[in-house]
Parts: structure tokens; C-alpha cells; sequence
């Protein structure tokens, strides 16, 4: 008959990823002739979980180069923009002492940028990884059967080891093979 043990372990007991787009609109005052570049930086977020949704708070900061004045000047526009994502999840009834670990998986990153006007509208799409993280129950077969033991040797036991009999083995040995090869 098996001899079951229960072992009480902290484990990833869900996971999984959700791709967040977001498009959003800045007036600027002058009026922009063309896009450089746009990039984000600065993402910072935590999550936290309210009965079975996730809650994730975060900001990051979005800089776009842009040209007006018909390309004679340049500005940067910085705009740091915050968010709140809400995530359902299943209710685990088996799973007690849950703790939630966020990943970024995709940085924010901008992936449309265009002139309206004096709006510039720019997409920014990331993506978040959660893990629960929760205390659960691992039955695991114990044998009561004891394993042997291994004989330790030391050092000093003069003991001649397999690479010591491989060695002395070894036939018609040229010792003198570098003065030969010169």
C-alpha cells in the first residue's frame, strides 16, 4: 500500500497576459508639420487584487519630437500619462494566502503617431503579465523504504582511482616525443 504525504507549498497557481491599447490626443500650440519620433519612458506600475479582479495602477512618460513652422523649428512634447486597468479572474476556492506578481512582458510602446490639426494622436500599446501566487496542498508517494548509503572516500585513503589504472595501462608510450618532433 502507498504512503501519501501532503506538503503545503507556495506555487503559480494562475497566470496569463492581457495586450492593452490606448489612443490618446494633446493641442499643442503650434501648428506641427511633421512627426520625429515618440518614445516612452519612465513605466512604473503595482497591481492589486479586490475580491477576483486585478487591479493594475501605472504611468509612464511620453516624449514626441515634432517639427512646425514648416520644418524650420522642433519641440518635444513630454506628457506623463497614468492608467487603471481592471482584469477579472476565476475564483480559486482551493488556493489561500494569494499574492499578485505584474510583469511587464511588452514595454509601452508608441505605435502610431499622427497630426490632426494642432492635435497630435498617438497609440501606445503594452502588455502585462499576472501571476497568483498562492499557498496549495502537493500530495506526493513517500517510500518508507530507506536508501542505501555510499561509501565516502578520502583523500588520503590511497585508494588508486580509474584515471591512475587507465594511465598504467597505457603501452608504448613515446616519452620523448616533443625532442622527436624537433
Amino acid at each position: 500500500m502507498a504512503n501519501y504525504r501532503e506538503i503545503v507549498t507556495k506555487a503559480v497557481v494562475s497566470k496569463g497576459k492581457k495586450l492593452f491599447t490606448t489612443t490618446n490626443t494633446v493641442n499643442v500650440n503650434n501648428n506641427p508639420s511633421t512627426i520625429l519620433g515618440c518614445w516612452v519612458i519612465n513605466h512604473n506600475f503595482n497591481g492589486t487584487k479586490t475580491n477576483n479582479q486585478i487591479v493594475i495602477n501605472g504611468s509612464y512618460d511620453v516624449n514626441i519630437w515634432y517639427s512646425h513652422d514648416n520644418d524650420t523649428k522642433t519641440e518635444v512634447l513630454k506628457e506623463t500619462n497614468t492608467y487603471r486597468e481592471v482584469i477579472n479572474m476565476r475564483d480559486r476556492e482551493d488556493v489561500s494566502g494569494e499574492e499578485i506578481i505584474v510583469r511587464s512582458l511588452k514595454q509601452p510602446n508608441c505605435v502610431n503617431v499622427s497630426i490632426d490639426g494642432n492635435n497630435i494622436n498617438y497609440t501606445i500599446e503594452k502588455e502585462l503579465g499576472i501571476e497568483l501566487v498562492g499557498d496549495i496542498k502537493v500530495k506526493v508517494e513517500a517510500s518508507l523504504e530507506e536508501d542505501p548509503w555510499d561509501e565516502i572516500i578520502e583523500d588520503g585513503d590511497n585508494v588508486e582511482t580509474s584515471i591512475d589504472k587507465e594511465l598504467d595501462s597505457i603501452e608504448n608510450v613515446n616519452e620523448k616525443f616533443i625532442e622527436d618532433a624537433i
